[in-house]
């Protein structure tokens, strides 16, 4: 590994499938905060990259928050940020998200951004940088979860603002937290994915409350606006094996995209679900349409002015946005979904 130190006034510039091999070769750079150069989760990640250039920094926030950075150009050639985090280690859940009926609902954020390019996707305008961000201080979210759960049951996605499955090569993060729900039955965990790396936590023992939420959509919906993301069929094929394993496993069916010939491609689509998955095996289904909040869509419109999802009507709901007629998308594929599984199993 090449090395150098930098300082806060001298640095460098930072600028399809979830396998290490592709991760190697995607970091050129790796920012290193001086302080956790010498912990476990440091040294892990960076035995795997011999071929990166190692910047050592005194925070994060030096290269990540800089302003007047193009978060278009910076995803073409992500940067690998590692870090400790201080504090916000669990958060209260979004109203925007499916709480699924759990009264206590938090989600976890280690890793800030993802390696794949969705266009409709909320971190666009939620971060200055699309260079990646994994605090490396795991144990810390965790036990931060497991004083949260002290006494009451609590719902907690440790996979929003990145897809911590698909790192799950590099980090070992999800592993860890399947550890702390075998060891802490009072917590649920949920970790959405697209990615197809399932067979990275497939040897543990993964207890029942663990939930892997797998997002899908129809092909002709991640041809166009999910890019770098696992086919349809290669998702469905990593669910399979989830529920050959015996963990219990949600499909979430969301954003649902505004798309030509609408109708008849979610009715293949979701036809095509359920003749490789097993309705039965499911243990639930959220459905929900494209909605983002107001200054995130402000932002995203902003990068990308002419991206077709801006192209269709929205309508204002609070503080957040949806497709006009995102309520008649979203009844169509609930009763399509509902030609396979009950209705109390659909959120």
């Amino acid at each position: 590994m090449k090395e150098k130190n930098i300082s806060q006034n001298s640095w460098i510039p930072c600028g399809k499938d979830d396998k290490l091999g592709l991760l190697q070769k995607k970091f050129s750079h790796i920012y290193v905060e001086n302080e956790i150069r010498d912990l476990y989760f440091t040294k892990r990640i960076l035995d795997k990259f011999s071929e990166s250039k190692i910047i050592y920094i005194n925070n994060y926030k030096d290269i990540f928050d800089r302003a007047k950075q193009n978060f278009n150009v910076q995803k073409n050639s992500q940067k690998l940020i590692l870090a400790k985090a201080y504090d916000n280690f669990i958060y209260e859940g979004s109203e925007m998200c499916e709480d699924f009926g759990q009264r206590n609902f938090y989600y976890s954020s280690s890793i800030l951004n993802c390696i794949y390019d969705c266009k409709y996707c909320y971190l666009k305008g939620l971060y200055p940088s699309s260079n990646i961000v994994i605090f490396v201080n795991v144990e810390d979210f965790i036990s931060a979860a497991i004083s949260k759960s002290e006494g009451k049951n609590i719902y907690v996605c440790i996979s929003y603002d990145s897809d911590i499955l698909a790192f799950e090569n590099l980090t070992g993060f999800a592993g860890k937290w399947i550890e702390a729900a075998r060891e802490n039955k009072n917590i649920l965990i949920e970790i959405r994915t697209k990615s197809t790396n399932f067979k990275s936590i497939k040897h543990l023992d993964i207890p029942s409350n663990v939930i892997f939420a797998w997002s899908l959509l129809p092909d002709e919906v991640i041809q166009k606006y999910e890019l770098k993301v696992p086919s349809l069929n290669s998702r469905l094929s990593s669910i399979n094996e989830a529920i050959l394993k015996g963990a219990q496993v949600r499909i979430s069916i969301e954003p649902i995209m505004n798309i030509n010939n609408f109708e008849e491609i979610y009715k293949q689509f979701v036809d095509k679900i359920f003749s490789v998955i097993d309705p039965n095996r499911i243990r639930d289904i959220n459905i929900d349409t494209f909605r983002v909040k107001r200054e995130h869509l402000k932002r995203m419109r902003k990068l990308n002015p002419y991206e077709t999802i801006f192209g269709y009507k929205f309508l204002k709901v609070n503080d957040y946005y949806v497709y006009e007629n995102s309520n008649k998308m979203k009844q169509y594929v609930s009763e399509l979904v509902k030609k396979y599984v009950n209705d109390d199993k659909i959120f």
